[in-house]
Formats: C-alpha cells, structure tokens, sequence
C-alpha cells in the first residue's frame, strides 16, 4: 500500500502558526479589544483609495512589470529622498513588492547563501527567522534590552557576532516590539562594523514616518560607505495605514537589486497595479496626511502608556512604531500568571483585551517572558474602551 507522507518541511517546523494568527483567533473568541496584531482600525487617506479607484476602472488589471510600475517607483524614489536623504535610481535600484515581509523574504532569498550567517536583533518581527531560514542561512542573535531609561544594545555582543561568515545584519529601525529608534551612534557602530567585516546591510524602515516626542528615524544607507552594501525595505502600510495593501519596496544599488529581483519574479512576479497607482499617489500627495496619523498615534500612545502604568505594568515609552513594551511582573503576580504566555492567555478570556506574549520574538524565549506587548495603533475609542476593561479586570 503507498502512504503518502504529510509533514511540514524541517526548515518550517520550528515556527509553527505565528503568534499574530494565535491571538487574533482568541480575540476573536473572546470578543476581546484586539491590541496584539499591528494594524489600524480605520483606513488611510482618501486619495490613496480614490487613485486606486481611478486605475481599477481605467484598466490597470494585467500583469504589472516585475520591478513595479514606474509610477510607483517614481514616488519611492521622490519620497525617499525628501523624507530620509537617500537618492536612488526608479529604474535600477527600487523594486516594489508584496509588502515589507516580502521584500525580507526577496532579500533573504536573493542575496543569502547556504550556510551564511545573518545577524538579527532580538526580540525580532517573526518572519525574520523564517526569511533566513528559507535561505538556508544561520541566525546569530544580539539581545535589545532595557539599558538606562530605554532600549539598547551591549557592543561587544555586536562585534562578537560578526565572524568570517557573516553575510549580513539586519537592523529595524524604528524597532517592533520595543519602540527603540536606533540613534546615530548605534547606526555608526553597525556601519563601521559592516565595512571592516565586508557585510551587508538589511535595513527594515516600515515605521519610518511613526517617530515620537524629540527622537529622529536615520537610514544607516545614508552613512559613509553604506549605500553600496544596503538594502532598505518599507512600505505603504505603517506609513499609511493601508496594512492590507501588501504594497512595499526595497532600494538597493543594482548589483544587490538584482538578487532581490531574482526572487521577487519566483514569489509573487508583481503587485497588483491598481494598489500601486493608489500608492503612488499616496507618496506623492499625502504627506500631510502621514503626519496626521503620527500624531493620532502619539496621542493614542500617551493615553495607553498611562493606563497601563497606572494599572500595574512597568511600561517602556517606545521612541517610534506601533507598540508598547511592558514589564508585567506585578500585573501577574497579582493574578497567579507565570508568563507573557500565560498573561496573553488571560487577559482575551477575563478582561476582554488581547495581547501579544512577546518571548516569541526571541530565540531565549526567557529573554522576553517579563514582557507584553500591546499595539497603540487604532482609534482613541477603541483605546478607550481597551483601558475600561482592564481596570474593570484589573482593579478588582
């Protein structure tokens, strides 16, 4: 009799269903506030969705070219440079992609070999590990950890983790989960360090415009000697609050590109052209509006960070990005919980609000049990409502 054999491949098997899925669904069952995943409760600007609108009827709905539309790269190009002093090429150094998780993926995939050592910044995004996993590289960890009233890094860790067969580091900056903005000294450490050790830069900037009180977001690919050896990777959907667009881009020079570009046109080919034209125009002529939602998520960001602090949590004000990082030993000794996981757990079924555990993003998952980690990015009312039912929980 054939059996057929039915398993995950090995190098998938240590991942599993992501956390992000794992506490959407118990949100969902519990009816909970959902402040786990990172996505806005309400859509971005108008012209995004009316550009887009405009394309879907006038006929934008065939095959995109692999690179992206030039009018998206365009607007890459242009934005890049106002907002973050990079110049790049539109046609051989900017490729759009499926997202920000994509354009990792491209990277990994494009410019990893078997064996290559990659370095990632713990607590990391999850679709990092996997990236480089599916490149068959090997991951090497630096811890972020609380260091003197914020988020830090220890240097000789740094240097440490570089050796022979270091291809490349990978650096996010504004930071998911701890809010760290790396500063110019951080940024020049790991410059200095890729250009002794000849190493690449990945740089994800999906946050680049959600900066908060006096801090400033800096591509590591405008240093000295680093725009040659980095690839920059964001996107529509922080900037914009179009998270469901799944339109992002890299900007590499054209001997990386051309990696990136080798397995874009294997993964998803292109993106789909009328989210593109709606970017586009996003980019070009919704500046004012990303500012806008900066501001709605400082404001949001103050209200939680207070609650949760009042409530018992030892919170970590992030510098920039969606979340807050919180100490919740006081919170669980209280309530009999003996971990992020097990906090995470109880708060969908017994206060109605959901968290993420964040060990999950640390390959010493101890490293991360003390945490949670809750999204700020959504309507003050749904924030509002969040806080009522965790003091209801909370304050018994």
């Amino acid at each position: 009799m054939n059996t057929h054999r039915i398993e995950i491949a090995p190098r998938f098997r240590p991942f599993g269903t992501t956390i992000f899925t794992q506490m959407t669904n118990l949100a969902r069952t519990h009816h909970a506030v959902n402040l786990s995943q990172g996505f806005p409760d309400s859509d971005g600007p108008q012209i995004g969705k009316d550009a887009a609108r405009e394309a879907l009827q006038s006929g934008v709905n065939q095959y995109a070219p692999l690179p992206g539309l030039p009018e998206l790269r365009a607007a890459v190009s242009n934005w890049s440079r106002d907002m973050n002093t990079l110049q790049c090429d539109p046609d051989s150094e900017v490729t759009i992609t499926s997202g920000c998780t994509e354009a990792i993926v491209a990277t990994m995939l494009g410019l990893v070999d078997q064996g290559d050592e990659v370095i990632l910044f713990e607590p990391f995004y999850d679709s990092y590990r996997a990236a480089v996993a599916m490149a068959g590289g090997i991951p090497k960890f630096v811890t972020i950890q609380p260091d003197g009233g914020r988020f830090g890094f220890d240097e000789q860790q740094l240097r440490n983790a570089f050796t022979e067969r270091t291809r490349a580091v990978l650096i996010n900056t504004p930071h998911n989960p701890t809010g760290m903005v790396f500063d110019q000294d951080q940024l020049k450490l790991i410059a200095d360090l890729c250009v002794e050790h000849d190493v690449l830069a990945f740089s994800d900037e999906v946050y680049e415009q959600l900066i908060f009180d006096d801090h400033k977001h800096r591509s590591i690919a405008t240093l000295p000697s680093m725009k040659d050896r980095t690839v920059v990777m964001s996107s529509i959907g922080k900037i914009f609050s179009f998270t469901g667009w799944k339109v992002g881009w890299t900007i590499a020079p054209a001997h990386l590109t051309a990696g990136i570009r080798a397995a874009h046109q294997f993964l998803t080919f292109s993106v789909p052209g009328p989210l593109q034209m709606g970017s586009a125009a996003l980019l070009n002529d919704a500046r004012d509006e990303a500012r806008a939602i900066r501001e709605q998520f400082t404001a949001t960001r103050g209200v939680l960070a207070e609650a949760l602090d009042d409530l018992g949590f030892d919170v970590h004000r992030p510098e920039g990005a969606f979340f807050i990082m919180a100490g919740h030993e006081r919170v669980s000794e209280r309530l009999g919980c003996k971990d992020d996981v097990d906090l995470c757990t109880w708060l969908p079924k017994h206060a109605g609000v959901a968290a993420i555990p964040p060990s999950v993003f640390y390959d010493d998952t101890a490293l991360g049990s003390g945490f949670v980690r809750f999204a700020f990015c959504k309507r003050m009312s749904t924030i509002d409502e969040a806080i009522k039912r965790m003091q209801r929980a909370l304050q018994r």
